[in-house]
């Protein structure tokens, strides 16, 4: 199994790679959701384009957005959308989602890879946290959301060693966030609550609960932040 170039795919085999059965992507083309497919004769083939709007589709679901409200969302996004810009959404909403692992077997994965995965790759799809091993031989848990991303990964040969160099500067400062951040609710922002709230303690908890996509979100706009301001002098230093 080899990754299928641009507009090639079958109706199954779009099927197969974002976990929907046909009926429901025919549906979705119905709707119109995705473009309509490459005609030769009777048969229709698919590319990257309706890969990935069938996964911000499946992205959206999980939100709990209605099917009128998917329209509405996919509406709103250029009918000449690169696949790369549609992606985007997608990785967008994914941080807002609580981890929804899936189950597969080396098989179910490497189809909705798209491609033979070899001992490597799979080693490096661990790397970028997209795959978990499970006690059970060749059977994963998988971070369907961010597979596109990790199978990109392995089409451009990121080496390992800085899959794992990267996982380890996002578990260390992730760590020292957390615990900052848990000093801040700890000392200040719990105990003003319990001072000026009249609701439960276990309401106060899930307010704060729902307090963490802001935290998400910040933190995100810092991390983009200190990016851009990277960046900019890089190019000061070139100059």
């Amino acid at each position: 199994m080899s990754s299928a170039p641009a507009e090639t795919m079958s109706v199954e085999q779009l099927a197969s790679r974002v976990g929907m059965s046909v009926r429901t992507v025919r549906f979705y083309a119905g709707r119109g959701l995705i473009p309509p497919p490459r005609r030769e004769g009777r048969n229709g083939y698919y590319g990257p384009d309706h890969l990935v709007r069938l996964e911000l589709v499946r992205e959206l679901q999980a939100h709990g957005f209605t099917l009128s409200a998917i329209e509405g969302y996919l509406e709103n996004i250029p009918t000449d959308a690169k696949p790369e810009q549609v992606a985007l959404h997608r990785t967008l909403l994914a941080p807002w989602t609580a981890e929804r692992p899936e189950s597969m077997t080396r098989a179910e994965l490497q189809t909705r890879s798209g491609r033979d995965l070899a001992d490597d790759d799979v080693e490096l799809l661990v790397a970028l946290g997209v795959v978990e091993p499970t006690p059970v031989e060749d059977v994963f848990q998988v971070a369907s959301a961010h597979l596109a991303v990790g199978v990109q990964f392995l089409d451009v040969g990121l080496p390992i060693e800085a899959a794992h160099a990267a996982s380890r500067i996002f578990t260390e400062h992730g760590r020292a966030i957390a615990h900052e951040i848990t000093e801040v609710f700890r000392t200040q922002m719990w105990p003003h609550l319990r001072r000026t709230s009249t609701e439960s303690p276990e309401a106060i908890t899930a307010m704060i609960e729902r307090f963490k996509p802001l935290t998400i979100q910040a933190l995100v706009s810092a991390y983009e932040s200190a990016i851009d301001e990277t960046k900019r002098a890089t190019v000061h230093r070139r100059t």
